[in-house]
């Protein structure tokens, strides 16, 4: 029985550390991407920004964009 257990948590550990492994490469990856648009001419910043505001629903994203408005008009910003 300890031997199974032994196994699976084995098995278990050696999952993680290949999904680590991916992680990482997917992260590389989507850096390149944003290197790319850098070289072209767009803000790295801003493209990242546009992701967070595309996996928004659009409710969410639409109150969070009212909340920013009287903020930054309370603050002077606007």
């Amino acid at each position: 029985m300890a031997e199974a257990t032994d196994d699976r948590l084995r098995l278990l550990i050696e999952r993680i550390e290949r999904l680590e492994e991916e992680k990482k490469g997917i992260a590389d990856d989507i850096r390149d991407v944003y290197s790319e648009g850098k070289a072209v001419g767009y803000d790295a910043k801003i493209m990242r920004q546009c992701v967070r505001l595309r996996k928004m629903k659009p409710d969410d994203r639409h109150e969070m964009e009212t909340i920013l408005e009287v903020y930054k008009a309370a603050l002077g910003l606007g």
